[in-house]
């Protein structure tokens, strides 16, 4: 039995504000050099979910995310100096730039290039099927991810991690 269409995309909204909120809770306690990367994890959970919206986010809608993803993928650039471990916040972003370059467009379903579509697929399901064994595998005692104050909260990051990793998936599915 398969789901309708909009109730799916309302589903993919819940599931990213519900990570955006979780990540935007994470900012404020976190320790100062683990902030940027939950902000930057914040923004884009509320911007899939503005993204995945069924009825459209109006004309002027593509543009603002399109600005908004070019400005944390500046970010993410940012903290790339603080080490390599940021390099996803940045293939994140500029996914998310591409998508919205695609709705900007006009193209929406079966737009932009099938080299990139294709090369960011294959990377978001390697990330979700990498996260998925991490979180798995993870059992026991888990460690605590930077920014989380013990390991119930490292184990709820990995999963909101691999929560978005899934909604990237099936937006870039949806181009």
């Amino acid at each position: 039995m398969s789901l309708p269409a909009s109730l799916s995309a309302w589903l993919l909204v819940l599931l990213c504000a519900a990570s955006g909120a979780y990540c935007l809770w994470r900012v404020g306690r976190s320790e100062r050099e683990a902030r940027g990367g939950a902000a930057g994890e914040a923004l884009m959970g509320f911007g899939m979910a503005v993204m995945a919206v069924p009825w459209g986010i109006g004309p002027w809608g593509p543009g603002i995310l399109l600005a908004v993803f070019c400005g944390a993928a500046l970010h993410a650039l940012w903290l790339l100096r603080g080490g390599v471990h940021h390099a996803h916040h940045l293939v994140g972003s500029l996914a998310m730039a591409y998508m919205a370059l695609t709705m900007a467009g006009g193209h929406g379903h079966g737009g932009g290039p099938p080299l990139v579509t294709g090369a960011l697929l294959l990377y978001f399901a390697g990330y979700v099927l990498l996260g998925g064994a991490r979180l798995v595998t993870a059992g026991g005692v888990a460690q605590p991810v930077a920014g989380g104050p013990s390991a119930k909260p490292a184990e709820l990051t990995r999963a909101c991690r691999l929560a978005m990793g899934i909604g990237m998936l099936a937006m870039l599915l949806s181009l």
